[in-house]
């Protein structure tokens, strides 16, 4: 792995307790220019991924607490009458930040949650016939309980689709317990922590990312598996041209992290689970088997030699 995405992870991993594959796949999601969301329980360290991943990358970081009666507004930013000037001026709000962290995401309703539509997919948001672009790196990290949960909205297809990847951080192991036992919240440290590169380097490196080399061997490879989910039994609808572009970039990030500047298959079966399963409509009978329909039907595709 390339020394600075190895720093980082290493460097969080004090923090974050036994989540290197979460450090790790938030890094590559922002890296490809996506968005994150992580579904899990309360508590399992989401607010302090975030805030870690924002200070060790040198990037603002701004925070919203989804309620039931959060507004648009109360995101993107709202104007405000100034008698002084005579005139109305835009307030921005906390989506105005490079890294912005949206807490239990479906306990907003569904008009707050598509307030986040524009923002994700244009990088801009308009308010009041004005378009304000966002600033660049631009990261959202949503959060959101089990659908299980009390009081919950669950997200439509439309804002599934903008999140590059889906992923759980899950319960630390015991021994990692233990130590955060012993150690206590090292939140507040993170706080004070030095960037370990700017933000001019990640939209360099984002970009040279861009340039990571796809074969036609591995593009007819990850097409084989985009139509075979397309054409599957289990499933109502398969991936869009949206998560076949998913597949890519998340593939060329992967490579570039482990040093090289091509796509190999490994890349691909390394992070399909967290990239298809949310974008795929499954039929009702077989909800409860996602993970194995998705891992069948990508075993099912001959691995390019």
């Amino acid at each position: 792995m390339r020394a600075e995405f190895k720093n980082i992870i290493d460097f969080l991993s004090s923090y974050l307790h036994g989540k290197e594959k979460a450090i790790e796949l938030t890094l590559i999601c922002l890296f490809s220019k996506g968005h994150l969301l992580i579904e899990d329980l309360p508590g399992l360290g989401k607010t302090t991924l975030a805030i870690g991943i924002a200070k060790t990358l040198g990037l603002d970081y701004g925070r919203v607490q989804a309620t039931s009666d959060l507004l648009p507004s109360d995101i993107i930013g709202v104007s405000i009458y100034n008698k002084n000037t005579n005139e109305f001026e835009f307030k921005p709000g906390p989506i105005f930040n490079n890294i912005i962290l949206v807490d239990e995401i479906n306990r907003a309703t569904p008009k707050t949650q598509s307030a986040l539509l524009e923002a994700m997919g244009e990088k801009q948001v308009t308010v009041d016939g004005k378009t304000y672009k966002l600033p660049q790196p631009f990261f959202v990290i949503a959060t959101q309980n089990p659908v299980e949960q009390y009081g919950t909205f669950p997200l439509p297809e439309s804002q599934l689709d903008r999140f590059l990847m889906k992923i759980s951080i899950g319960y630390p192991s015991r021994v990692a317990e233990k130590e955060i036992i012993k150690g206590g919240s090292k939140r507040e440290e993170l706080y004070k922590i030095q960037p370990f590169i700017s933000k001019e380097e990640i939209i360099k490196i984002q970009e040279e990312i861009k340039n990571v080399y796809v074969s036609d061997k591995i593009a007819d490879y990850i097409l084989d598996i985009v139509w075979a989910t397309r054409e599957s039994k289990y499933l109502e609808s398969g991936l869009s041209t949206r998560g076949t572009l998913a597949i890519v970039s998340t593939a060329k990030t992967n490579a570039y992290m482990e040093g090289r500047d091509f796509v190999i298959p490994e890349d691909i079966k390394k992070l399909y689970k967290y990239v298809i399963p949310h974008r795929v409509i499954f039929k009702p009978e077989y909800e409860s088997q996602k993970e194995e329909i998705i891992k069948t039907i990508v075993e099912s595709i001959p691995t390019p030699i």
